[in-house]
């Protein structure tokens, strides 16, 4: 498995494996970030969205629905999503860091949790879901 840094980053794939992506951790920064890489376009996100994600994941007890959607879009309550832009979360509000580019929580960290050992995440075509491991 990668090591997760700038040089070598996670080779990711969505849930329903249409789109590969990369993602790597930043502890340069303070806070640390994760920076995903989906083909010329760079989204950040927090990077304490993945123990934070593990942890209501386990909080959950069971499968949540990813929703992935864009930032402009609202999200699904009880997804994965709407937990990565919540007011309730522990960071209170968006994990994505870069305006305009803060959606698509459900859509990118799923698959890095599940390739950590973390998460266990369903692979169709549509309306994916994922639990805690």
């Amino acid at each position: 498995m990668a090591s997760g840094t700038h040089d070598d980053p996670w080779q990711l794939t969505t849930a329903p494996g249409t789109s590969a992506y990369t993602m790597y951790r930043d502890d340069t920064v303070e806070p640390a970030v994760l920076v995903c890489q989906v083909g010329s376009t760079t989204l950040k996100y927090d990077a304490r969205a993945i123990g934070d994600l593990r942890a209501w994941l386990v909080e959950q007890g069971d499968w949540v629905p990813l929703g992935a959607t864009d930032e402009k879009k609202p999200a699904a309550d009880g997804t994965v999503e709407a937990f990565g832009r919540s007011e309730s979360n522990p960071v209170g509000g968006w994990y994505g860091l870069r305006n305009g580019y803060r959606g698509r929580f459900g859509m990118y960290l799923p698959p890095l949790l599940e390739q950590l050992g973390l998460a266990e995440l369903t692979h169709d075509a549509r309306n994916n879901a994922m639990r805690a491991q």
